[in-house]
């Protein structure tokens, strides 16, 4: 899901976060965030490029990409995707005529890959 600028009636894609640092009195414009942050404000390219910080305050901006980030796909729904494309069906091959038996119990299944995913390719049904 996109995130919108969080200024009120701008409904453009954030590009950037804003974030405050009290204590300096400083505040950081960079790359939106990986994901919202409390207290932090998404701002699009206009508005990220028109803040002003009050008097005092120092602007610290780090450079950031001005064009909306592309949702990517989810990854485990990709390797999906790619397993079925490995073992898929070629144009020439049969189609199955009925669906496989169920694996047994006893039937050694092998751990998931070290990455930490949870799909994995299991042995073919024989």
């Amino acid at each position: 899901m996109v995130r919108r600028c969080s200024r009120s009636a701008c409904g453009q894609p954030a590009v950037a976060t804003l974030t405050y640092v009290y204590a300096d009195s400083t505040a950081v414009l960079g790359p939106l965030a990986v994901s919202p942050v409390p207290g932090a404000f998404d701002l699009c390219a206009t508005h990220a490029a028109r803040t002003s910080v009050p008097s005092g305050w120092e602007v610290i901006r780090i450079p950031f990409d001005r064009r909306p980030r592309q949702e990517e796909p989810d990854d485990e729904l990709l390797a999906l995707a790619n397993a079925v494309r490995e073992i898929g069906l070629r144009h020439d091959d049969p189609m199955p005529s009925t669906p496989a038996q169920f694996v047994d119990q006893d039937d050694h299944v092998p751990p998931p890959p070290p990455s930490g995913r949870h799909l994995r390719l299991l042995p073919a049904i024989e």
